[in-house]
């Protein structure tokens, strides 16, 4: 919905992981076993992935990226693929930990998707903690502006929530 709204390419490593495990490619065979223990991809893999996708005529004017960067390293890789000052704003989106384990459980069950049981969604936001939550100290002193959003509420209230916070900046 943001992408839409803004007029920029949805780049989304999950799903970009995810079509290539269907595929059966070299990446989705490395992948699969890790997405499926609620790891994350290793960052060389992601990394490739990411910067090959950049380079595609469509996000020359910009770009959203969604599930990326997931830790440091990958945001040094980034910066250095990119240039400085490439990414411009990152949006947190804040949801309470109980409320997402639940909202992932119900979509496991409406998508069929087995790489989402209890366990392993805990497990991601354990690897979120530790790998992914640096990320919110690691922008500002990179200059890259951090705008936090309540990511509780109906889909609409929260887009509504980011919208006006990039309105903002």
């Amino acid at each position: 919905m943001l992408a839409r709204a803004i007029g920029v390419p949805h780049i989304s490593t999950g799903a970009m992981l995810r079509d290539n495990v269907e595929a059966g490619t070299e990446l989705g065979q490395q992948a699969q076993a890790i997405m499926a223990a609620g790891d994350l991809v290793p960052d060389d893999l992601v990394v490739a992935m990411v910067k090959d996708r950049l380079s595609k005529e469509d996000a020359a004017c910009g770009f959203l990226l969604d599930g990326f960067p997931r830790n440091v390293v990958q945001a040094e890789a980034l910066d250095a693929a990119m240039g400085e000052g490439a990414l411009e704003l990152a949006v947190l989106v804040e949801a309470d930990e109980e409320e997402l384990v639940q909202r992932l459980l119900q979509r496991a069950q409406e998508q069929g998707r087995e790489d989402d049981n209890e366990e392993t969604i805990r497990n991601r936001q354990q690897v979120y903690r530790d790998e992914t939550e640096p990320l919110v100290g690691y922008y500002p002193d990179n200059g890259v502006s951090v705008v936090a959003v309540d990511g509780m509420g109906a889909i609409d209230e929260v887009f509504a929530r980011i919208v006006n916070a990039l309105a903002d900046n």
